[in-house]
């Protein structure tokens, strides 16, 4: 049985906890990090002393996207595509995510891990003008196809699916961003994304 480690809040956990739940495989999640802590045996799984990681049949693998594309290629190649062109655009939007990550990672910090009286309105008005900026980007993408991966739901719309709840959630302005907002509706009705992404922002 696959194993997880990491605690749900986090989002690269969140993503591995999704494809998961998606291509029906059957895991066993432990709560590592944060509040939770990391004892020396983690640590020697993942010298990073980060999460997620996980262990599948004796394979020990650490980093959220290398996950996800270990698993998809493993168990559900349908959406991980053949096709080196569809796979190509493919992982340029999973790395894609890390600057996305870097955008909104003090905005979130300042909206959900520190007090009101912390907040900076600086810092949430910038992050906000570059998360928005970026998000430009995928609107124009989705306006030429469904999904960040092609014409089907597939592995790319994973990061930035996780991504894009926590864009929606946080209280900061916003553009209207029609076609993001209908992939993201999208999303949402797909179960491990439900179950697993859309939980309160910690």
């Amino acid at each position: 049985m696959l194993t997880i480690w990491g605690r749900l809040n986090s989002h690269n956990v969140k993503k591995v906890v999704w494809l998961t739940e998606e291509i029906g495989l059957d895991y066993v999640r432990h709560d590592v990090g944060g509040k939770f802590g990391m004892d020396a045996a983690y640590v020697a799984l993942n010298p990073n002393a980060l999460i997620p990681t996980i262990e599948d049949d004796g394979l020990v693998l650490w980093e959220s996207n290398a996950i996800l594309r270990y698993l998809a290629a493993r168990y559900a190649p349908h959406l991980w595509p053949d096709d080196l062109e569809q796979r190509a655009a493919a992982d340029k939007w999973m790395d894609w995510q890390f600057a996305f990550a870097d955008a909104q990672r003090d905005v979130f910090l300042m909206l959900v891990r520190k007090p009101v009286e912390e907040h900076d309105a600086a810092v949430i008005a910038r992050g906000a003008e570059t998360t928005a900026r970026m998000m430009a980007m995928l609107e124009d993408v989705l306006a030429k196809q469904a999904w960040l991966t092609g014409e089907n739901f597939g592995i790319a719309d994973i990061p930035m699916g996780t991504y894009a709840h926590t864009w929606f959630t946080l209280a900061m302005p916003r553009p209207d961003m029609p076609r993001v907002k209908a992939w993201y509706d999208r999303l949402k009705t797909r179960p491990g994304f439900a179950a697993n992404v859309m939980i309160a922002l910690t």
